[in-house]
């Protein structure tokens, strides 16, 4: 994704704010970061932001496909950069740490709608859960 955000927010027909601009920025610099957080970043940045101006922010921005949000079950949304690869994800069901993981390749049939239900898919959201290896060496 290109790091011009100020024209990606043009691009998207959004307008360009200080907020909208720091939260991009947080996201960038450090993905899957819940809303939580990114007000404390974004504070600490540009000064003073409401917790409903952030989630206005990262629901505009998801709307316009400038951001994902990713729902481990159990845990708060987090948010990334859209970056149009539909990668999946690898969570810690201990610490909660998740990293990104490619998209799988070559012959993915659990990946394959049995039944699409008349959908157009376009996208497959996985998450593969386990214990990260500091986890495993905390046991």
């Amino acid at each position: 994704m290109d790091t011009d955000f100020t024209q990606c927010l043009r691009s998207a027909n959004l307008r360009v704010t200080r907020p909208r601009l720091a939260v991009l920025e947080e996201v960038s610099a450090g993905g899957h970061v819940s809303a939580d957080e990114l007000r404390g970043r974004v504070t600490k940045r540009i000064g003073s932001v409401s917790t409903q101006a952030i989630y206005d922010i990262v629901h505009a921005l998801t709307q316009a496909r400038i951001l994902r949000e990713v729902k481990p079950n159990g845990s708060v949304a987090l948010y990334e950069i859209e970056r149009g690869d539909n990668h999946h994800h690898v969570s810690c069901r201990e610490c909660g740490t998740i990293l990104d993981v490619p998209c799988a390749t070559g012959y993915t049939p659990c990946l394959q709608a049995s039944d699409c239900h008349g959908f157009d898919i376009d996208e497959a959201e996985v998450i593969y859960w386990g214990l990260c290896p500091a986890c495993q060496k905390a046991r």
